[in-house]
């Protein structure tokens, strides 16, 4: 027999002992009255299995006046969403901020339901309002408590699979996948709070997974779904979530004082046709301290009539921060977030446009 026969009977061997072995899978599988599933399948099978205990049912107890009757009549709403345990030790559950605003802010309550069925009161432990997360602990005792593992969000790609589980129209943890469409979006809130960053994706989201986590193929908390883009009300294949890394970032601060600091200018900023250009600035503001001057100027009046005088030949075009060249006042509101505390930005200015006298400005941000 030549090498070549030899070679043709080890694949023929070969295929027909993978046949078999499938067979053989698939027959056990039939015999003990499962159904036969692809790896793929059984993968998103396991991730369930894995994950699905660390979200919650999130149900919120507010109270708001009706405008219709003639006395006040407070009248309790509820609603629903969900939330994602981020650590059992410390029993900690993170969910979108508009999910428990209205029932924190009138005096109600939240409760948190784990997959067991316990239910708990929660506590509001600290909020980031410009990335529409709020941190609720458990006050009640419950029992075994899982948390969702951390995964890297600046590892994303386009293309790549990603998993939500959430309670869409009150339907507990319910599992959809998609891919992650694009990365760092830009949406407002309906309170006008621009959310950055964000990961979107065709994954349904619909009312009710706010809060609720973004998983990669491993099962690893990539996100957590807070917003979708729909006329309907109802998921388009258009969904956002607030990346991982952005709310480990701020969870020390937010965990030890309830609240996140920023960086502040004190400015108002305006897009011209040149370039983004400081309309305002508040008068004890960093940006005033600096002397950095704004196009509108406050005119001296007595105690009820103030005006301003607009000058745009000695108001401060921002023409780059740290030496980046920025366009619109985007760009330059994502360079001073991004900075760092107690250390200094570098504005490149430009007096009365982007052919003006170019100077430039060391400026530490006021956080608060």
């Amino acid at each position: 027999m030549s090498l070549r026969e030899v070679r043709l009977a080890l694949v023929v061997v070969s295929l027909w002992a993978f046949g078999f072995a499938t067979q053989v899978n698939d027959a056990s599988a039939q015999a003990i009255g499962l159904p036969s599933r692809t790896p793929e399948e059984q993968k998103t099978i396991d991730l369930y299995k894995r994950v699905n205990r660390s979200v919650v049912f999130i149900t919120t107890r507010s109270y708001v006046v009706d405008p219709f009757m003639l006395f006040d009549d407070i009248k309790p709403q509820e609603g629903t969403g969900s939330g994602t345990i981020i650590d059992a030790e410390r029993r900690l559950v993170v969910t979108n901020l508009h999910v428990v605003q209205a029932a924190l802010q009138s005096g109600g309550s939240v409760e948190i339901m784990l997959a067991s069925g316990e239910s708990s009161k929660a506590t509001l432990v600290g909020y980031d309002q410009e990335n529409d997360i709020a941190v609720l602990k458990f006050s009640d005792k419950v029992g075994e408590v899982v948390a969702a593992p951390f995964g890297d969000s600046s590892r994303l790609e386009v293309g790549q699979r990603v998993f939500a589980i959430g309670n869409p129209f009150g339907l507990y943890r319910s599992l959809t996948s998609g891919i992650v469409s694009s990365l760092d979006r830009t949406m407002k809130t309906g309170s006008g709070t621009p959310l950055r960053d964000l990961i979107q994706t065709d994954a349904a989201i619909n009312p009710g997974n706010s809060g609720g986590p973004l998983l990669d193929s491993d099962g690893r908390l990539i996100g957590i779904n807070t917003a979708i883009l729909s006329q309907s009300g109802s998921s388009a294949g258009i969904g956002f979530a607030v990346p991982i890394n952005n709310i480990r970032r701020t969870l020390p601060e937010l965990l030890a004082s309830g609240k996140v600091s920023r960086p502040r200018m004190g400015w108002q900023l305006v897009d011209t046709d040149q370039g983004p250009m400081v309309l305002r600035t508040a008068r004890e503001g960093a940006a005033a301290s600096a002397g950095i001057a704004p196009i509108e100027r406050p005119v001296p009046g007595n105690a009820f009539v103030r005006g301003y005088r607009e000058d745009i030949e000695t108001a401060d075009l921002i023409y780059k921060v740290n030496g980046n060249r920025v366009k619109n006042r985007d760009e330059v509101e994502d360079s001073i977030r991004k900075s760092d505390r107690e250390k200094s930005l570098t504005f490149t200015l430009r007096r009365g446009g982007v052919y003006g006298k170019e100077r430039e400005v060391k400026v530490i941000p006021r956080w608060e």
